[in-house]
């Protein structure tokens, strides 16, 4: 059975100031999500499902459909507040989504097979794909999820410092937890994140997660469940949000399987602050210039 590749793309571009997800960076206009598709593609996914906010769709669809007609099916599901929120009233001052993991949620009902999650606005690379496609095809499964793991230093940007989520591993390459770091910047032959502790040194080495995620589709059972709760606990709160590590977390302590971290070599890039963008067009010159992506990705 083909995997199914799941895009996160309903999120506001805060920090970068625009809508980051449709901006081309290819020398036709490609986003980054072109390049992720492209990658899915020739990695043998078969479908791709994008989560996106109802009110972008009509323009979202004419800038996609066109070019990936006959070449993957796609889907488009909707993110809004009141997805897979039952009869919970949501406050009325309430305009921020409920998180990744509720983004993923909403795709319930048009993915049946194993899939992979990324963002839109992150270059993952022609590697992570290919394993996230290894896995999802050959060991996925309700006892077994994954998630592609970084090199930290593979991962900075160059112009401020970044939130990363360290992956804490066991001796069989198991996920054990994600120690979210913020506040992470090279310094010297180092790199450090800082806290109200301090400054405090990262292993170079560290496996990072950049939301690449490969999961059996029985998750949706135990992220439905967990949303509930959330709700309950969490809905009334102004900011609060249901991320995709908080149901990861939950599942290895339920000890229901464990989650494989899968390392990759590849490059990631995107954009976090809006000087980002050059050197991400830069990136994506050099790409076809070694001859990893034709120039006109889809004509």
């Amino acid at each position: 059975m083909q995997p199914t590749l799941l895009i996160l793309a309903a999120g506001m571009a805060s920090r970068y100031g625009s809508m980051k997800q449709t901006e081309g960076f290819g020398p036709n206009g490609e986003t980054i999500m072109d390049y992720s598709v492209y990658d899915a593609i020739r990695a043998g996914f078969g479908k791709v499902v994008f989560v996106i906010r109802e009110d972008f769709a009509e323009a979202f669809k004419a800038s996609f459909e066109p070019k990936l007609n006959g070449k993957i099916q796609t889907e488009y599901v909707y993110q809004s507040l009141q997805s897979f929120a039952g009869n919970f009233s949501v406050p009325a001052t309430r305009t921020k989504p409920w998180g990744t993991a509720h983004a993923v949620l909403c795709a319930k009902d048009v993915i049946k097979e194993p899939f992979a999650v990324i963002n839109a606005d992150d270059y993952y690379g022609r590697d992570a794909f290919e394993k996230a496609a290894a896995f999802l095809m050959n060991d996925c499964n309700p006892e077994q999820h994954a998630i592609i793991g970084y090199q930290l230093a593979k991962t900075l940007s160059a112009h401020g410092t970044v939130s990363r989520g360290v992956c804490v591993v066991d001796d069989e390459q198991n996920l054990v937890s994600i120690a979210e770091r913020t506040k992470i910047y090279p310094e010297g032959d180092g790199i450090v994140y800082e806290d109200a502790a301090g400054k405090h040194n990262v292993p170079v080495n560290s496996s990072v997660s950049m939301n690449f995620w490969c999961f059996d589709d029985s998750i949706f059972y135990l992220t439905s469940k967990m949303f509930k709760t959330f709700l309950q606990q969490h809905g009334g709160e102004e900011k609060s949000e249901f991320f995709i590590p908080i149901v990861a977390d939950e599942y290895i302590k339920e000890e229901l399987g464990v989650i494989k971290v899968i390392p990759t070599s590849s490059q990631w890039f995107g954009v976090t602050y809006k000087e980002d963008a050059p050197s991400v067009q830069q990136s994506v010159n050099q790409l076809i210039a070694e001859g990893v992506y034709p120039a006109g990705l889809w004509s």
